[in-house]
């Protein structure tokens, strides 16, 4: 894969462990039905200790492990803050992560589950919502595996392909997209431009809709 370019008018790249990136989902996917078209969509997994630290908290809430500063911490508050303030909008449900998660499998499967349109949308779904309300271990090989079956997929193939092919393609994919500006999620990339952030999809939608009329505003749903 290159990091700009596909055979899809857009890429979509996503984590797991974002929840910007869980709330930029559906309306993504209502830009395939809008459109028609099918989106390539993608891994990026996050290595948030290298930029807001790490902690681990208890079932309590309290942090037993940390070693953030005071800005990163308030800005690790405030981004979760946000995100469930638009999440209610939609009736979304997002609780806090109690550690920093390696998402890297989740990521593979989502690339094994790419060749089928409904099973890669029915995990997607699956992984985001049972995550998001801490009810799926998405480090762990044999819960991933269930999920990809339960959305339709091969359970062993994907377990086979998570050890090999699948582990050297995800590894691959990600040494390239620095490199290339992807740096975050959600992020969009269309006409090998790439737009960062859930903010864009109005931008994306009036360039896949030709530019018709003014340019969008870059703003969220607003609470009124």
């Amino acid at each position: 894969m290159h990091p700009l370019r596909s055979a899809s008018p857009l890429i979509v790249y996503l984590d797991f462990k974002s929840p910007y990136a869980y709330l930029a989902k559906d309306p993504s996917w209502q830009l395939e039905a809008d459109f028609g078209i099918e989106i390539d969509w993608r891994p990026l997994t996050l290595n948030i200790p290298s930029f807001l630290g790490s902690a681990k908290v208890n079932e309590a809430g309290k942090v037993v492990e940390n070693d953030r500063t005071p800005r990163q911490w308030q800005g690790v508050r405030y981004a979760y803050v946000d995100a469930k303030r638009y999440a209610r909008l939609k009736d979304i449900q997002i609780y806090g992560p109690r550690k920093i998660w390696d998402s890297s499998l989740a990521a593979i499967g989502m690339l094994w589950t790419r060749a089928d349109r409904a099973v890669l949308r029915a995990y997607m779904d699956l992984v985001y919502e049972r995550f998001w309300k801490r009810l799926l271990d998405i480090e762990d090989p044999n819960v991933v595996a269930n999920a990809v079956e339960e959305a339709g997929g091969d359970r062993q193939g994907f377990l086979d392909y998570a050890t090999g092919e699948g582990r050297r393609a995800h590894d691959a994919l990600q040494a390239q997209l620095h490199p290339a500006g992807l740096f975050g999620v959600p992020s969009f990339v269309l006409e090998g431009e790439l737009f960062f952030g859930r903010e864009h999809l109005p931008a994306v939608r009036w360039i896949l809709g030709g530019r018709r009329g003014p340019a969008p505003d870059i703003a969220y749903d607003n609470f009124s």
